[in-house]
């Protein structure tokens, strides 16, 4: 069971790279449509999209990615917590 979470919290560190690498890329023009911002968008906006309903500070500065990485640390770590309880 172990093996399982250490892969869990593998998986969730590799997806917030995605994430940041993904918003990184929002800064220089055209890094989004080449062939890797178009991949790492299919993968990431569907749950990015999730917490665009939070309206960008002074219109500008889009926190929505800083506060879906918060949720899925959250999400991991209570789930970790919960299997290490049970087991």
């Amino acid at each position: 069971m172990i093996e399982i979470l250490s892969w869990i919290l593998r998986i969730a560190r590799y997806y917030e790279y995605a994430i940041v690498i993904y918003v990184l890329m929002s800064w220089l023009p055209g890094a989004q449509q080449s062939k890797l911002g178009q991949w790492l968008g299919r993968i990431v906006l569907p749950y990015l999209n999730l917490f665009r309903v939070i309206p960008p500070i002074g219109g500008m500065i889009d926190i929505s990615p800083i506060i879906a990485i918060l949720v899925l640390n959250f999400a991991v770590s209570g789930l970790s917590h919960l299997i290490l309880l049970l087991f």
